[in-house]
């Protein structure tokens, strides 16, 4: 274990599922990743492992089947995850946020018929926000559901879907102007549904369509696609929490998940440049000496282990706010913030001590140097987590005059 990152008041349990999550990272993601993610291949045999070890249950209550465990011990996994190669942690993290949001806004039979087979792994989740021309402006979404029947009837494009050729089930935000009156604002409007569908590519069920993988510049290995619905049918129970209007909120809460998630992310591949960074300063020598011992690597030495240190801690504290039930989105904003900015300095400052070595494949850094950046957007841009915290601050920090 590294002197770095460590969390003080963990119980036994959940000191050894970490430790055991370690170990299978150490063991079987890290020797494969690079290899496979050069390859842009999907980890099966890595997803299976954690099917076997339980993790697909982590969060899910142990009614269901899962082990019923706390956020904070999710996202200490997830960051021994990322540690290991970022986009397997990607692969579970939009199962656990659907599962979250079905744990906290489903109805009982919709919780009775997904949560136990999510435990186990036979159904995979996957959520869907994001449009072609959206950004960050979710309230602009144009895809679109309408009442016929006991059914609604969904049309609309969808984009950045992770996992979107092999999740079976898919939480889908789109618009649903029934019952809601002219002028309503648009985020009150929105509904989430949960559809069914086979794995794989092309049309997967009548009315829907899931292109193939999105090639992408880093964070390969998990698949990121489209998801188009052209007069797809879902029945009306099948509306997340039997009501519609209430997806954005539904979405927000999970999304708060997700930026811890993203946090933890940012923690685990910054450990993992500083583990690449500090070993390679002590194995390259220059001008008679290891490069570890030149003042100038020292410093930055210093610089990346007090960022790990610091990011680990804000995303602890985010995790451990939600946890508590208490709202987090401004300590999950900061965490997600601070986490993938410092992730994307302490990669760059572990591909500078490589050197030229840093830029050929053969070394870990490369995978790492490209796989930072996805951080830096990935459940809301910088510049949308400065917008939250900004307006948390204004409404703690009322000034009255």
């Amino acid at each position: 274990m590294s002197r770095l990152a460590q969390t003080h008041g963990l119980t036994n349990v959940q000191q050894e599922i970490v430790s055991t999550v370690r170990d299978f990272v150490d063991k079987e993601i890290i020797p494969v990743a690079t290899e496979l993610e050069h390859r842009d291949e999907y980890p099966q045999q890595i997803v299976d492992g954690l099917k076997e070890l339980g993790l697909f249950g982590l969060m899910i209550p142990e009614e269901y089947g899962g082990l019923g465990e706390s956020l904070l011990t999710y996202a200490l996994c997830v960051e021994e995850i990322a540690r290991g190669w970022m986009s397997v942690s990607g692969i579970i993290n939009t199962h656990f946020i659907v599962a979250y949001m079905l744990k906290q806004h489903g109805t009982q039979e919709q919780r009775d018929t997904f949560l136990p087979r999510m435990a186990a792994g036979e159904v995979r989740g996957a959520f869907s926000m994001s449009e072609p021309a959206l950004g960050s402006d979710v309230s602009a979404i144009t895809s679109k559901a309408v009442k016929d029947g006991d059914e609604y009837v969904l049309n609309g494009q969808k984009m950045w879907l992770t996992n979107g050729g092999t999740s079976t089930l898919v939480a889908v935000l789109v618009r649903s102007d029934e019952g809601h009156p002219e002028g309503t604002a648009p985020h009150k409007s929105m509904t989430t549904f949960l559809v069914e569908k086979e794995p794989g590519f092309g049309e997967v069920r009548p009315g829907l369509t899931i292109p193939g993988k999105i090639d992408k510049m880093g964070y390969k290995g998990v698949d990121t696609t489209e998801l188009i619905m052209d007069g797809l049918r879902v029945p009306a129970n099948r509306v997340l929490g039997g009501v519609t209007g209430r997806g954005f909120y539904q979405m927000m809460d999970g999304v708060e998940v997700g930026r811890v998630n993203v946090a933890a992310r940012g923690c685990g591949v910054a450990q993992r440049a500083f583990e690449l960074g500090v070993r390679y300063a002590q194995q390259r020598q220059t001008f008679g000496k290891q490069i570890a011992q030149h003042q100038a690597i020292q410093f930055k030495l210093a610089e990346m282990a007090t960022k790990v240190e610091a990011a680990h801690a804000m995303m602890v504290n985010a995790a451990r706010k939600k946890d508590s039930g208490e709202r987090n989105d401004l300590e999950a904003g900061m965490a997600k913030y601070l986490a993938s900015e410092y992730c994307k300095e302490v990669v760059e400052d572990a591909f500078r001590i490589h050197g030229g070595y840093g830029f050929s494949k053969e070394y870990e850094i490369e995978r790492l140097y490209r796989e930072a950046p996805m951080l830096l957007i990935g459940e809301g841009t910088a510049e949308i987590q400065k917008m939250i915290i900004g307006r948390r601050l204004l409404e703690e920090y009322r000034f009255q005059g």
